[in-house]
């Protein structure tokens, strides 16, 4: 054979080569090919979503810590203004019970006057009728000077 023929039988190989692999062998291929583009397409489009979301989330949970330390900072200012109010109303109550005090200590001293004073009277009555007495050397009658006994101790 000659060189010719023999380039032209492999030609004839070469092409059928080609027409079996473009009917039999590159269809799957490409399809192959086209479905992992679609899976690393579907996969970067899942990961961008996956993203957005990760962010919303984020931003979610970002509003919730926010609104939970504006809640905490709210009742913390609340329990501040509660003890404040106690503190008042205690400060309040020991104020009047301490006026209390002092009333019921003012009350008694005055009654403790009052007692001491009537004690000095009585005493003073009774230095003054036995001062009478020796002075005059005589009987003293109680009941007659009883008015004039009276009228000394209102006196003093």
């Amino acid at each position: 054979m000659s060189i010719t023929g023999t380039l032209i039988v492999q030609m004839i190989v070469f092409l059928i080569l080609v027409g079996f692999t473009m009917k039999f062998v590159w269809p799957p291929i490409a399809t192959a090919l086209d479905e992992r583009a679609m899976k690393i397409a579907d996969g970067l489009a899942a990961a961008d979503k996956a993203k957005s979301e990760l962010s919303a989330a984020n931003q979610r949970v970002e509003a919730e810590l926010s609104k939970s330390r504006n809640e905490t900072a709210v009742r913390l200012a609340d329990a501040e203004r509660r003890a404040q109010a106690i503190i008042e109303e205690a400060k309040a109550r020991a104020t009047e019970e301490g006026s209390k005090i002092i009333a019921a200590a003012k009350v008694e001293a005055d009654q403790q006057v009052v007692k001491a004073r009537e004690s000095l009277r009585e005493q003073v009555a009774a230095l003054a009728v036995k001062g009478a007495e020796q002075i005059l050397r005589k009987e003293v009658n109680a009941g007659v000077h009883a008015e004039l006994l009276g009228r000394l101790k209102t006196e003093l």
